[in-house]
């Protein structure tokens, strides 16, 4: 896990906390009318179908609730920048928790239940409160921002296996969702000669090399917020992503083939 060198940028938790419930609220809205036709059809996560992507949710927006109900930690463990490459370590058995969760209950159960805990957990958990996670304690506000990239990351996936549906995407989640991974890349690959830009949330320098100061910068990487997300979580690959005009690159060092994905 590289090191999180790079200072967190601040976000707004007021915001962060509203996003967090608004998408999943879209989300669970949008379960709500699936067929089981629809809850049966696949998705591009392995075996996992619609009805255990569902789940996932819950289970990821749950997170919240079950720790707020924990005792809290003695010691802050995990800082915010570190959260997106620990993800990979517990990827067996957030997988098999989520087939179990969706074994256990309809959909519809799944997200009342979820959006009743995690509201009430909510209501007078103040920011600093630090909160047992996976990969060990981080304070709420932290917390709620992995939960951003969570939700839309796994709106993306629920779009994609259901094309039509067109599940929203909450502006606010979406910015913290896009930062958050944007920063991933800069603690990747610390340097300043290459600059990411993904309007209109983020801009970040990353790659070792000449440092770039003042006007055009020499290697330049420009997309779109969905398409960088793609790109930083593996569902797209670099190459298919500058085939489809959907990045441009260009400079010596604006491949990022080599660094992607930056979370998996």
């Amino acid at each position: 896990m590289p090191p999180a060198k790079k200072r967190a940028r601040t976000y707004d938790s007021a915001k962060i906390r509203a996003a967090v419930l608004a998408q999943f609220a879209l989300v669970r809205d949008a379960v709500a009318g699936l067929t089981e036709e629809q809850l049966s059809a696949p998705t591009r996560l392995g075996d996992w179908r619609v009805r255990e992507l569902a789940a996932h949710f819950t289970m990821a927006v749950g997170a919240v609730a079950r720790g707020l109900e924990m005792p809290e930690p003695s010691k802050h463990e995990v800082a915010l920048l570190d959260w997106p490459f620990g993800t990979v370590t517990e990827s067996a058995a957030i997988a098999d928790g989520t087939r179990e969760l969706a074994a256990s209950a309809p959909p519809a159960e799944l997200f009342a239940h979820a959006t009743a805990r995690v509201e009430a957990a909510l209501a007078d958990a103040p920011d600093i409160r630090l909160v047992p996670a996976r990969f060990g304690a981080m304070t709420l506000a932290d917390f709620l921002v992995t939960r951003t990239v969570e939700l839309v990351v796994h709106t993306d996936d629920l779009n994609d296996a259901l094309p039509g549906l067109d599940v929203p995407y909450e502006r606010q989640a979406l910015a913290a969702c896009t930062r958050l991974l944007a920063d991933a890349l800069a603690v990747k690959a610390p340097g300043a000669s290459t600059e990411v830009r993904i309007p209109p949330f983020a801009v970040v320098q990353c790659i070792e090399g000449p440092r770039h100061t003042r006007g055009t910068p020499p290697n330049v990487v420009e997309t779109d917020p969905l398409t960088w997300i793609r790109l930083a979580t593996g569902r797209v690959e670099w190459r298919a992503a500058l085939d489809d005009a959907k990045v441009s690159a260009s400079g010596e060092r604006s491949d990022l083939g080599g660094l992607l994905p930056v979370m998996s």
